[in-house]
């Protein structure tokens, strides 16, 4: 429970720092913290165990093992279009629980999810898929995570 507590007193506090208007600092550099500390994460989650055999074991994995390290739950949904194209549903998303639900607030919504597309970006392309990811809040506290992968 402490380090719950931990995690979510950091995450806004680096989403305080990243956003502060004296500072050159905005989305894109709590995106790429994230992405820092997806890469970093999933390499010790992963160095014990093999490979996955394909993405969507791999897709998978990002939901359940993951996610449940860094949000105690596994998400609710994953869809594909078997091309490429991924979502990832969380219906009671922890770094938009505690914002009142409205459309005011909506406004706010990216930059409580911005550090988590970078984490999920960061650990696929430690796990070789290079992807996009973005993210869909419609109502609060629900989000959508939409990943994209990149194929050349």
């Amino acid at each position: 429970m402490s380090e719950e507590i931990l995690f979510d007193c950091l995450h806004a506090e680096i989403v305080n720092y990243c956003l502060d208007s004296n500072k050159e600092h905005d989305l894109a550099t709590l995106e790429y913290i994230g992405f820092t500390t997806g890469y970093r994460l999933i390499e010790r989650l992963t160095r014990e165990g093999s490979r996955f055999k394909d993405e969507l074991e791999t897709m998978k994995f990002i939901c359940t093992d993951f996610w449940t390290l860094i949000y105690k739950k596994q998400v609710d949904n994953l869809r594909t279009n078997n091309h490429g194209m991924y979502v990832v549903q969380d219906k009671a998303f922890r770094f938009l629980t505690r914002i009142s639900p409205g459309t005011k607030q909506l406004e706010h919504a990216p930059k409580f999810v911005a550090f988590t597309c970078g984490l999920v970006r960061g650990a696929l392309s430690n796990l070789g898929i290079n992807s996009t990811v973005t993210a869909e809040v419609q109502s609060i506290p629900a989000c959508k995570f939409h990943i994209e992968v990149n194929r050349n």
